[in-house]
């Protein structure tokens, strides 16, 4: 998945072996060490090979060989970690790097305090510009980031090829996505909200490549009649829209991956949340929760409660004028630049 986003970015890209140890069968375990030691030497032949002078690591376990191989080769070492909570991997890696950029204050905690008592550095989660540049900086006041967002929305229309209003009409445009892959549960539970919430909204829905070629089979006939079924927008995937529907969209349904944090406060886009289960997605739904910028759905809930949710923040646009004021206070849209600061230092000492 990594592969084809950096290299549709035009950014090269080299694969390294890697493996995970942690909660696996013993067997496994050892091929994963193997696969460890193999990455670590692939990564120390492609750093003698580049040469850089900082790393700069986001991810998990994958990231374990490069940065190891960067501490062998004395090459500091900047971690993000883009989530509330970090996981194994992190927490170990974080011995080897220099600091750890962390979203917000409470995740401090976890790598001995601020910078230079301990090694995070707030930094806030870095944004895509496009997303910063059509929100002009979250420099915009309500009346006009709404004039804004209609703007967007205008655009987002003419790019995909779909009218976002019908017969003039102007209602409220939810932005249904489950992350790179697409999410079944959120995909099937819209679904079965069509029919009670498109007589009250658009709905562009990014059911993912993999679930593409489902969706029509699961929908041989249109729930609704033909005009409000034009309300309805399915798209496999978005690349370059995607920073528009985030900031054209008056409401979104997510996972709370770890972009969350960061493109929904800078986008003032209130969320309905439905965290990934087993995975550290909680915590960072609570997060945007907890400044009244989301609403939570847990993933066992959702065919129950989604078309309920949805109607109820559609219908009140105080609420969502509320969580938008919320998610403003939250946003840092120089976060990229706080992170690219970290790393001039790092070269630097």
């Amino acid at each position: 998945m990594e592969e084809a986003l950096v290299r549709h970015a035009g950014i090269s890209y080299q694969g390294i072996a890697s493996g995970q140890l942690r909660g696996k069968h013993p067997l496994t375990v050892l091929r994963s060490i193997g696969k460890m030691i193999a990455g670590w030497r692939e990564s120390l032949a492609l750093l003698r090979q580049f040469q850089p002078d900082v790393c700069l690591a986001t991810g998990g376990y994958v990231c374990a060989p490069v940065v190891i191989a960067c501490w062998w080769l004395r090459i500091p070492v900047l971690i993000y970690l883009p989530d509330m909570v970090p996981g194994w991997a992190i927490r170990t890696l974080s011995w080897l790097a220099q600091r750890v950029a962390v979203s917000y204050p409470a995740v401090i905690r976890y790598f001995g305090g601020e910078y230079p008592k301990g090694k995070a550095v707030i930094t806030g989660y870095p944004v895509r510009r496009e997303l910063v540049d059509l929100v002009a900086g979250g420099t915009l006041g309500p009346k006009q980031h709404a004039q804004n967002r209609m703007a967007i929305r205008c655009r987002l229309a003419e790019q995909l090829g779909q009218a976002l209003r019908v017969n003039g009409e102007i209602v409220p445009l939810v932005l249904v996505w489950g992350g790179s892959l697409g999410s079944r549960n959120i995909n099937e539970a819209t679904w079965e909200a069509l029919p009670a919430v498109l007589p009250h909204a658009h709905i562009l829905h990014v059911v993912g490549e993999r679930d593409w070629a489902d969706w029509q089979r699961k929908l041989p006939q249109p729930p609704v009649d033909a005009q409000l079924w034009a309300r309805y927008h399915p798209v496999a995937y978005l690349h370059e829209e995607m920073a528009l529907a985030l900031a054209a969209a008056d409401l979104t349904v997510a996972r709370a991956g770890a972009s969350t944090l960061g493109e929904f406060p800078v986008a003032r886009l209130p969320a309905i949340l439905v965290p990934h289960p087993g995975v550290n997605q909680l915590q960072n739904a609570e997060q945007l929760i907890n400044y009244g910028g989301a609403v939570l759905i847990q993933d066992e809930a959702l065919h129950e409660q989604l078309a309920a949710t949805l109607l109820r923040l559609i219908q009140d646009p105080t609420q969502r004028q509320s969580m938008e004021a919320a998610l403003a206070y939250m946003a840092k849209p120089d976060a990229a630049q706080a992170i690219a600061e970290q790393l001039v230092q790092l070269t630097q000492t």
